[in-house]
């Protein structure tokens, strides 16, 4: 019974912990109700209290987003003869993937790639086998 209700009161505490640093690192313009260092005051004070309103206050309001995004179907005539898309599903956040230095390093040719670690490096092999010859 003991063990019961000291691994409660542990819940509980992280459980108040959660909802008080969730309100902490919560910008202000995302609290709702109240403002945020009142939050942080009501979730201090009142322990498991504060916490549930946080909880249930904390939802965000509704989004007109739609759930899914449509997708448009793939179609491989739709590149040009440069290599550019002529969908008109091509974002802002498409081209931002394509200049990210990891898709630039898939699209760069193999001939000029580096070595991926010190097994596929021919120079570094040949300094290993005369430093291991050396000693």
């Amino acid at each position: 019974m003991l063990l019961s209700g000291a691994l409660f009161a542990l819940f509980l505490l992280g459980f108040w912990l959660y909802c008080l640093t969730d309100a902490i690192l919560t910008p202000a313009a995302e609290c709702r109700g109240l403002s945020k260092p009142a939050w942080i005051a009501v979730i201090a004070v009142t322990f498991i209290i504060g916490a549930i309103a946080w909880l249930v206050a904390r939802r965000p309001a509704r989004s007109s987003y739609p759930l899914y995004m449509p997708v448009t179907e793939w179609d491989p005539d739709a590149w040009d003869d440069h290599g550019t898309f002529l969908s008109l599903g091509w974002t802002d956040f498409d081209d931002a993937a394509a200049r990210h230095p990891a898709g630039r390093a898939r699209a760069s040719d193999a001939a000029r790639s580096q070595p991926k670690g010190p097994d596929d490096d021919v120079e570094f092999l040949r300094a290993l086998g005369r430093a291991i010859r050396g000693n």
